[in-house]
């Protein structure tokens, strides 16, 4: 893990944030500069000197002009300062091991076949570590990933766009800090997806006329009555004015139903249209990000320029809530109206495209996290796929375990399809029986696995580890236990899959648990399961004498030096006969 890159890119980006801000000062003090010019030159108008009317009309446009620079340099500075606090993330991840990412905590599944056993959401989870994405379809689609399966076919695709994107590091930043940026959410995600799919109702030509006709009118008249100062014509312009007001009255309900829960919602709109835009100028290689690319393409307008004018639309619309600036707005022009009628054909035209969209957000987003994931683990590989049912794994690491802390371990599971794992205490047995089951997730899924070598034949992973009481269910650890046995043993007869159990039935006798688990063990071998079993029991491990050709035994050994335990954590041949606890007993003086 190298922080330089990360260090490099906080140091530009604190460059480039301070030249800004002194340009932003530059620009405060122009504005500054040009309304007290402004206000001067309509001093001495007033007072009857000519030629300041240029003056005036110039500062306006000055004025108006640097008020768009100093909200455009303020975009910038909020994008630099988020991709600051972006590279401080990834160097206090990688240097002290301090994780700011979401956890992703709402996603655990204690019902999933591996989900809670194997730590993938919560506090110092698969998730977290991986996780950049930002907007909630971004998380949700990580989410779903690290919970299913792929295809051989898909988890090639996978692996070749996460290749891809894991040097494009600056890109992916940017993506990121727009997501930031957007501060979107589950509300503001579903109520764009609700209000896409209101139907429309068509306004009849009619309508439509006398919205453009009445404010021609009206204009007309104003212009008239300039002209010629005739009263008639300023009868026409109030009665035309009020007219519109009352058109404006009678439309209320339905833009107010346009705006229902938008609030702000046009800013977070604006994000999602700067982060399309990044996309389709990006040039991919690989056919997955290509595809995705492909989706933002529906007509001559992007996806990008469309989203954008839908968030101009919702701007326009939450105007209506200045109250003076409605009323003077829509008795001139029925802004609002014309305005609300523009959404309408705009979701009519584009709402089936919404979903796709921020689908191609959220999937871009579950990429650079694990084509990050992929750039700050450079040692880790992607494994070779194959449909043999064979899993070969050198060198085989937990990818949460700092690599100067990670022990790593080979094991090949062609000759041996089942292992009867045995170790005292603290010797390593459930760290090893994640570290195989993490690695399997992410081999799934199409990431890198912390791995030398590997072969694998993907497989649903199964996992009985970490079971609890459940107090809801009126539910004890032992019958939570059994019910999980029930449905591995359902899942093995269904498709091939990868099992992990560790010291089952811990909730009976002894000589119960023993010929239980010699059991479920024998119902493994006739589905050809791959995985593995830890247990304390040795007469367990005489099971493989039964079955040499399926069942092998390993072990992790614990030795005694200096009157004190030492851990190797290295797997090896064959049964543990040590005995730690006695030793442990002794020397605290228990027994």
């Amino acid at each position: 893990m190298d922080v330089n890159k990360y260090l490099n890119l906080k140091e530009e980006n604190l460059t480039a944030r301070n030249n800004l801000k002194r340009i932003h000062s530059k620009i405060s003090l122009l504005r500054l500069a040009t309304a007290i010019l402004f206000f001067v030159s309509c001093y001495y108008k007033f007072k009857g000197e000519n030629n300041f009317e240029i003056v005036i009309l110039s500062t306006i446009i000055v004025f108006i002009l640097l008020m768009r620079k100093h909200r455009k340099v303020a975009s910038e500075i909020e994008l630099r300062n988020t991709l600051i606090t972006i590279n401080e993330n990834e160097i206090n991840y990688l240097s002290k091991g301090e994780i700011e990412f979401d956890n992703g905590l709402e996603y655990n599944d204690t019902g999933h076949s591996y989900s809670h056993d194997l730590d993938i959401f919560g506090d110092k989870s698969l998730f977290q570590c991986i996780n950049r994405t930002a907007t909630f379809i971004g998380k949700t689609r990580l989410s779903k990933l690290l919970l299913n399966l792929l295809s051989n076919e898909k988890i090639i695709e996978n692996q070749i766009a996460i290749n891809e994107l894991k040097n494009s590091i600056e890109w992916r930043q940017k993506i990121n800090a727009l997501s930031i940026i957007a501060n979107d959410s589950k509300d503001s995600y579903q109520n764009l997806i609700d209000w896409s799919a209101i139907k429309t109702e068509p306004k009849s030509k009619l309508f439509i006329g006398l919205s453009f006709i009445i404010p021609a009118l009206l204009i007309l008249s104003l212009i008239t009555f300039a002209f010629t100062k005739e009263p008639i014509y300023w009868s026409i312009f109030v009665t035309l004015f009020l007219v519109n007001l009352v058109i404006l009255v009678f439309q209320l309900k339905k833009i107010k139903l346009e705006i229902f829960k938008s609030d702000k919602m046009h800013d977070i709109i604006m994000k999602y249209s700067l982060i399309l835009e990044e996309i389709e100028k990006k040039q991919f290689q690989s056919s997955k990000l290509n595809e995705l690319k492909n989706e933002l393409i529906n007509s001559n307008i992007t996806a990008s320029e469309n989203i954008l004018k839908l968030s101009s639309l919702f701007n326009r619309m939450d105007s209506i809530k200045n109250g003076m600036g409605a009323i003077i707005f829509n008795g001139f022009l029925l802004y609002h109206i014309h305005t609300l009628r523009a959404l309408f054909y705009w979701r009519k035209d584009n709402a089936k495209f919404i979903k796709i969209w921020l689908d191609v957000i959220g999937e871009f987003e579950t990429m650079n996290s694990l084509a990050n994931f992929a750039y700050n683990n450079q040692e880790f590989i992607f494994p070779e796929l194959n449909n043999d049912k064979s899993i070969s794994l050198k060198d085989l690491g937990h990818p949460l375990i700092p690599s100067i802390k990670r022990v790593c371990n080979s094991v090949d599971f062609s000759e041996h399809k089942f292992i009867i794992l045995t170790g005292s205490n603290m010797s390593g047995k459930s760290t090893f029986l994640r570290t195989l089951g993490i690695n399997m997730v992410l081999a799934g899924i199409g990431a890198p696995i912390c791995s030398s070598t590997a072969s694998v034949h993907p497989m649903r992973v199964w996992v009985s580890m970490r079971l609890s009481d459940s107090l809801n269910d009126n539910e004890s650890y032992f019958f939570a236990e059994i019910k999980r046995l029930k449905e591995v043993i359902e899942a093995i007869k269904e498709e091939s899959c990868f099992v992990l159990l560790d010291e089952i039935l811990r909730g009976t006798n002894s000589d119960d648990k023993r010929n239980g688990t010699i059991e479920v063990i024998k119902k493994m071998i006739p589905n050809n399961v791959i995985g593995a079993i830890a247990t304390h029991d040795l007469e367990v491990c005489e099971t493989t004498k039964l079955f040499p050709e399926f069942l092998t035994n390993k072990c992790f050994e614990v030795e005694i030096i200096n009157n004190e335990l030492v851990f190797d954590f290295k797997l090896r041949d064959g049964i543990c006969r040590n005995k730690s606890a006695t030793f442990l007993m002794k020397k605290m003086e228990i027994i």
